[in-house]
């Protein structure tokens, strides 16, 4: 055999190598690997995105596929993407306060629905929702994930709005945490700019879970560490009486902004440095 014969072999079994890869690649994200066995039973889960959420993607567990995604519709009284999962048998005991969340796998693999246990004593029946979910995430929102902000799942459907006005929210947007005492307890979901008040009206989705926040708490702007995301953190007060959907939180804290905090630095000077001059309201030649 020639020299050009064995390169011409050698190329060709390279081409059908490679080819054979892409054929085992596409089976383990197509319904080939993904297809159901055994009998199943029917739960739903609502998204408020589903990125590139597909049907017959795995369900899993800790890593373990249980099922599939039967369906994805919208649901247009939610505006959200109504999720159909199809779950094995085998596994009937999943606490009806579980969180469902869409992941991806590894960096530019297929999405899929990851399940983690709650603690609730009643289990999910056939038909039944997980109110408790976790959409796809932007790129944009995962990098301000991974700088600190931190997320709270979605409960669509289950949430009452509370409104708070900010004279500056710095780079606070849609979909940020609203945090109470470092928890996730719902999300931003509107930011606008009033044009009559000058300010900043952000409406806030609380979970109805947390329906006993007195109506006197103060409502701040903060920010992940020191390049983080902002979010929006809610101070507890003494009031016995509680917020209500539509109410407003009228004690703020706007976003301070970092050319502001090394201003307030370099006028204050460092905790531990002591300070010669009398205070501003004591008269001079007075002690």
């Amino acid at each position: 055999m020639s020299q050009r014969q064995s390169y011409a072999v050698g190329t060709g079994l390279f081409i059908v190598l490679g080819f054979a890869a892409l054929a085992y690649l596409a089976t383990q994200t197509t319904s080939v690997v993904n297809s159901r066995q055994g009998d199943s039973y029917t739960v739903h889960a609502r998204f408020t995105n589903v990125g590139q959420l597909k049907e017959r993607a795995p369900v899993k567990v800790a890593g373990v596929r249980i099922g599939q995604v039967r369906s994805i519709a919208l649901d247009p009284k939610h505006e959200a993407a109504d999720v159909t999962l199809s779950i094995d048998k085998r596994y009937p005991h999943i606490p009806a306060d579980s969180v469902a969340t869409i992941f991806t796998s590894g960096l530019l693999g297929d999405q899929y629905v990851g399940i983690e246990y709650g603690s609730a004593k009643k289990d999910l029946a056939d038909g039944g929702t997980l109110a408790l979910t976790r959409s796809s995430q932007p790129l944009e929102q995962m990098l301000g994930r991974f700088f600190g902000a931190g997320g709270a799942s979605d409960r669509v459907g289950g949430t009452y709005t509370v409104k708070a006005r900010f004279s500056n929210v710095g780079a606070l947007s849609v979909g940020a945490p609203v945090k109470m005492a470092g928890v996730p307890i719902g999300s931003v979901a509107a930011v606008h700019a009033d044009p009559v008040k000058l300010d900043a009206e952000v409406e806030l989705a609380i979970d109805d879970r947390y329906d006993q926040i007195p109506d006197d708490s103060a409502a701040a702007v903060f920010t992940s560490g020191l390049i983080g995301s902002q979010y929006v953190a809610i101070q507890p007060g003494g009031s016995p009486e509680m917020l209500k959907d539509g109410d407003e939180l009228v004690l703020t804290q706007s976003a301070m902004q970092l050319e502001d905090l090394i201003g307030k630095f370099l006028v204050n000077g460092s905790p531990g440095e002591k300070k010669d001059a009398a205070p501003a309201d004591t008269p001079a030649g007075k002690h």
